[in-house]
């Protein structure tokens, strides 16, 4: 299962979490995947994708 939405293809995105002593380390901010039927088709989507109602697809 891939982690990024059917809707708009958007995938995790790399950032830079900091600690108290302000010690750099990567991580990743995933999208929050929902699995929804849309169409008779089982489909993982972001609730971004959800909530605005995104019918096409990029």
């Amino acid at each position: 299962m891939s982690k990024t939405c059917e809707k708009c293809a958007r995938g995790p995105q790399v950032g830079i979490s900091r600690s108290h002593s302000m010690i750099k380390t990567k991580r990743k901010f995933n999208l929050n995947l929902q699995t929804r039927t849309i169409g008779g088709k089982r489909m993982n989507v972001c609730t971004n994708c959800i909530k605005t109602g995104k019918k096409t697809s990029k």
